[in-house]
């Protein structure tokens, strides 16, 4: 018995079956399945389409659909040593006065979602300059494989340790997203792969280092990506070093880089050599009438030559320990330079897009490698950032070139782009659910500070006695953008008092914004969302604690026409690990939590009553770095967008670039702090000092003062 189609869509869909090579009961039930909205059998695939993929790696959600979105890159930080040498360097063209790159490729430190990152790297107006100066030739990315790991990191306050937690965003991208199990973290990885692939250019690679658990998985999803033919080598990491275990299992002594090129006909490779072990005595020979010969000397012996070095093969023997290792997971340097110098050249353009403590932006700087590198976490940027300033200490140092590099945010988030994320939504519901859970998790905040919900307003979402309420993306970091927003719809219903709330703040944050307000007669505060606002236990409580962004203090030094700055005060407020401590702290132990900005262990005696000690002594011990741009107007920041006729717009924001110029900051074999700036000499009557102090945890905050000299 045939099925009527009383529509003329369901005769569109019969007609193209006919076309295809399908019997009439798969024709009949391939219809009756898409009428009845199921998903078409396995089979269909490969009767459906002609060149069917016949080995396929495929994964619960599995989708073609990438993201293809383009978001502005906005330049928060400009870092170049100030240098006095005369020679022509990498710089191409720079200031003789102060020493400070004006011209050519500057490197790229990117904050932000990498899936972002690539999709605007790869359709925005920085493809341009990455063209123009060769293209990428590698890519190289040490995803987090450990899906259901605890990204938590030790970070030292003066003479403790505190265990820092993921922030929020993190919390989202590792836990929420990508560490669902194996399928959530496959999705992640394909889709930026893809993107990728399509960013690279015609002679460049891709190198992914992984481990045992994901190896196959990553192999058969590259042979998808980029093609059976151009698999290139498997790299084995072997490290002898490591702590013997007493599994039953054999150890696993080493990880595995598989390395994949875009065009196997096209990509480049050099030979590199290592030592060798025992150096090897061999007779020359040569080809006489068809036989080898010796090859003797003028006394008719036999010529030797000794051999010490040997072409690289596929496994290298590179010990595991690192001195001064930042991240469990961080890996050597001897890794990156092979793979540097096999793969690439003087003044190529190399990514890392997964940076962590950024080993590959330091080895591709002190190999006179060209970079872009990304990281998801606050923590991660600004480790890379403190690292690549000691490179370019060195180089300096050593009397060797070496290049600025920008620190960038994607900015002018717009709400929408995670709602429809730049794709083709085809399930209607399913947007309609996401912005639904978004809904929900702001009623979830306004609950948690004690605010009730207002309508009627495109930027308020609530109100707390007679201040109104803003909340903040919640998938990224508020952005000044926002703020202003915010503010135009104050003056438009002349509200006068708003606070904003945000569980991340865009990096470079400062509160000029917060001085305009008042000047329109505005009260506008900011507080930190904290991330036991996920307890709804502790919101239901009214336990969880918003807390103020941080406050700085600094004063300037004014010797006849140089001045200097000293960094005065800095205060946090954060609160974190303490909720409900008296509760799950069991007798006889003691917990290390963060309370109002102060450090404090809380030790619980057989009684059951807690005792406190607070550990931070001092306000500085929050201060893990800080930096100083004597002239902060000096450079507009401007943001460039690509038209639909091609050509790039440029738009200044209305911010201006923080140019570092001079920094003091703490690292592992030197914790000493300096609180006063070197001398810079000025001409002028006055200036607008910038002054950035990052804290412990990786955040920063910018305040800005006119001095007159």
């Amino acid at each position: 018995m045939t099925r009527k189609c009383n529509n003329s869509s369901s005769l569109i869909r019969k007609k193209r079956l006919k076309k295809m090579k399908l019997t009439d009961n798969e024709k009949r039930d391939a219809v009756r399945f898409i009428e009845e909205g199921k998903p078409l059998p396995e089979k269909y695939r490969f009767l459906l389409f002609d060149e069917s993929k016949q080995v396929e790696l495929t994964w619960n959600g599995k989708s073609d659909e990438i993201t293809n979105v383009v978001l502005p890159f906005q330049i928060i930080e400009h870092v170049d040593e100030p240098r006095t040498e005369t020679k022509k360097l990498a710089q191409d063209s720079f200031d003789f006065t102060s020493g400070r790159q004006t011209a050519g490729w500057t490197n790229k430190l990117i904050w932000g979602d990498n899936k972002y990152i690539l999709s605007s790297l790869k359709n925005g107006p920085m493809r341009d300059e990455i063209e123009k100066n060769g293209g990428i030739k590698l890519i190289y990315i040490d995803p987090p494989f450990d899906v259901g790991a605890d990204f938590s990191m030790d970070v030292e306050i003066g003479e403790s340790t505190y265990e820092k937690k993921p922030n929020v965003l993190e919390h989202i991208a590792y836990r929420d997203t990508w560490g669902k199990g194996q399928d959530s973290f496959m999705a992640m990885l394909y889709e930026r792969i893809k993107l990728m692939f399509d960013l690279l250019s015609d002679d460049g690679s891709l190198v992914i280092h992984c481990d045992f658990r994901f190896n196959h998985h990553i192999k058969s999803m590259l042979n998808e990506v980029f093609g059976v033919d151009n698999f290139i080598n498997e790299i084995i990491w072997y490290y002898p070093d490591k702590f013997p275990s007493k599994s039953k299992v054999l150890q696993r002594n080493y990880d595995v880089l598989i390395h994949f090129s875009k065009n196997k006909n096209n990509y480049k490779s050099n030979e590199i050599f290592e030592k060798k072990d025992n150096p090897t005595k061999r007779a020359l020979r040569k080809r006489v009438g068809g036989k080898t010969i010796d090859l003797l000397d003028e006394n008719g012996q036999k010529t030797w030559v000794t051999y010490e070095e040997k072409r690289i093969d596929n496994v290298w023997r590179i010990p595991r320990t690192i001195q001064n290792q930042i991240y469990p997971t961080q890996k050597p340097e001897k890794i990156l330079e092979n793979l540097l110098n096999m793969i690439t050249n003087e003044n190529d353009i190399v990514c890392d897009f997964f940076v962590g403590s950024g080993t590959t932006a330091a080895v591709a700087e002190k190999l006179g490698r060209k970079w872009i590198c990304s990281d998801l976490g606050k923590f991660g940027i600004h480790t890379t950032r403190k690292r690549l300033i000691n490179v370019q200490r060195e180089l300096k140092k050593d009397g060797k070139d070496y290049r600025a590099f920008e620190i960038l945010n994607l900015g002018k988030y717009q709400r929408q782009h995670f709602i429809y994320d730049g794709k083709n939504e085809r399930d209607e519901l399913k947007q309609q659910e996401r912005i639904q859970k978004e809904n929900d998790f702001k009623s979830l905040i306004l609950e948690a500070y004690k605010a009730t919900e207002v309508q009627g307003f495109n930027t308020l979402h609530g109100k707390k006695g007679f201040e109104f309420v803003s909340i903040g993306p919640v998938n990224q970091a508020l952005s000044r953008n926002h703020v202003e927003e915010v503010l135009n719809e104050c003056i438009k219903n002349n509200i006068t008092s708003v606070d904003i709330l945000a569980f991340e703040f865009e990096m470079g944050w400062d509160r000029t914004l917060q001085e305009e307000a008042k000047d329109k007669g505005i009260r506008l505060s900011y507080k930190q969302i904290p991330v036991d606002v996920f307890d709804k236990r502790a919101v239901q409580k009214g336990e969880v604690i918003f807390y103020d962004i941080a406050y700085i203090e600094f004063k300037s030094i004014v010797k006849k026409n140089m001045l200097s700055i000293e960094l005065t005060d800095f205060a946090v407020f954060y609160n974190e690990g303490n909720l409900n401590i008296n509760e799950e702290l069991q007798a006889g132990k003691s917990k290390i939590v963060v309370e109002s900005g102060d450090l404090v262990e809380k030790r619980k005696d057989k009684d059951g009553n807690i005792t406190e000690n607070i550990l931070t002594k001092n306000w500085h011990d929050w201060i893990d770095y800080w930096s100083v741009d004597f002239d902060y107007e000096s450079k507009p920041e401007v943001i460039k967008f690509k038209k639909e006729d091609g050509s790039i717009e440029e738009v200044w924001t209305g911010n201006f670039v923080f140019e570092n110029e001079w920094q003091s900051f703490r690292t592992r074999d030197d914790k000493k702090l300096e609180l006063i700036s070197s001398e810079k000499q000025f001409l002028n009557g006055k200036t607008k000092v910038a002054v950035k102090v990052v804290d412990i945890f990786g955040n920063d905050t910018i305040k800005v003062m006119e001095v007159k000299i």
